[in-house]
């Protein structure tokens, strides 16, 4: 139960146009920025965005605005420690004291264990990477100035003051939370996310949609997270097919930029029960699963099979689909949300289980137990039986 106290956390300040981009040195400037690390990976290298940024300081050389001192382009798709490190030492490197990461999640979050290892004077970042959760309560700015900017419509990971790191000396992916080590600035550029192929703008999403959902099924949300959740919803379920089936549609892009940042923003302020959560990262770990698919897949899935979790929800959820409630009980209500996104899924090509998808055979047993052992497990207990049929489903087994 809620004890009634809220506390909102919103420091990232957003720039939201196509194009935005070429005003990224002027707002380093007004960070106090000098030398500027760009932080990116191989992917966006391919793609000719991290040149498209490049060429943004190259055109703005006034001795007034900072400058870019050096580029790290090798992110890990897990945002692993070692390519963490090897940032840090990059950014040491060209004597950078300002962060601008360019990418999807991992990037974003690799980019933050940048900033907390400058800030705190650490070579390896493993070396705070124990265990699942590292929570630092101090509100002390890290003194790094810092700009993100999102190359997928998804994660939400701009304006966030968590960062999913994978300590590859352990193998365990460890959530690292601190006060300002979101970005200072975001900037939504659609026209950097145009080139982003059909399934992976389908899979960022419904991450961004599960994030959402997550949010609203959640004893700790408040008015100030409802408006974001609710409101994402409402602009996915629209602007989702249109990105999907037109990927240049920059109206749409848009949209989707802006809904995943408020979605994952609400998320953030709202920190509790996640079973979607819970048995992505599972997926994640045991089959490699990326995120934001198997959010994707699995979003209806753990409703479904979760349902005593959901129903106590179930007019609140159908809110924010636009479902008229008409006293209609709650398993009806649940039922047509359920179904609301069962339709997201077919018109955006989600495909409703993981077959195909997993190369090598995995255990039910082995992803039962990932489940149940996430950090995210502490926070709604689910049964052996639950987490196994949730399994057996999203394996395709039935």
């Amino acid at each position: 139960m809620s004890t009634g106290y809220v506390e909102f956390w919103g420091r990232t300040r957003i720039h939201c146009a196509a194009g935005a981009v070429v005003r990224l040195p002027s707002i380093l400037q007004g960070l106090g920025a000098r030398r500027v690390l760009l932080v990116s990976d191989r992917g966006l290298v391919a793609a000719g965005l991290v040149d498209r940024v490049q060429r943004v300081f190259a055109l703005n050389r006034s001795g007034n605005l900072p400058a870019l001192a050096g580029t790290y382009a090798e992110v890990s798709q897990d945002a692993g420690s070692e390519t963490v490190n090897a940032a840090l030492a990059a950014a040491r490197a060209c004597a950078a004291d300002s962060i601008v990461a360019l990418g999807g999640g991992s990037v974003l979050d690799a980019a933050k264990g940048v900033k907390y290892g400058l800030a705190h004077g650490l070579t390896d970042i493993g070396e705070v990477l124990l265990s699942g959760l590292r929570l630092e309560v101090e509100e002390r700015p890290l003194g790094v100035p810092h700009v993100a900017i999102p190359t997928t419509a998804g994660t939400g990971a701009e304006v966030t003051n968590g960062a999913v790191i994978l300590n590859q000396a352990t193998g365990l992916k460890v959530l690292l939370v601190a006060p300002y080590l979101e970005a200072d600035v975001a900037i939504l550029d659609a026209q950097l996310t145009t080139g982003l192929p059909a399934a992976l703008t389908a899979d960022s999403g419904m991450d961004a949609l599960t994030h959402a959902v997550e949010v609203i099924t959640n004893p700790a949300a408040s008015h100030f997270t409802d408006a974001l959740a609710f409101n994402a919803i409402r602009v996915i379920e629209r602007a989702l097919p249109r990105s999907v089936a037109d990927g240049r549609d920059l109206q749409a892009r848009e949209d989707m930029l802006q809904a995943a940042t408020m979605a994952c923003l609400a998320l953030a302020n709202a920190l509790g029960a996640a079973p979607v959560h819970n048995c992505s990262h599972a997926f994640g770990s045991v089959a490699h699963v990326p995120h934001g698919r198997a959010n994707g897949v699995l979003l209806p899935i753990v409703m479904e099979e979760l349902r005593e979790f959901y129903l106590p929800y179930a007019a609140r959820l159908a809110g924010a689909f636009g479902i008229d409630a008409c006293g209609q009980p709650s398993e009806v209500l649940l039922d047509q949300v359920i179904a609301r996104i069962r339709d997201l899924q077919i018109a955006v090509g989600m495909p409703r289980d993981f077959t195909g998808l997993v190369s090598a055979p995995i255990d039910p047993a082995v992803a039962v137990r990932a489940i149940l052992t996430d950090p995210l497990a502490a926070l709604y207990r689910m049964s052996v039986e639950r987490a196994t049929a949730i399994v057996v489903r999203a394996l395709g087994d039935t």
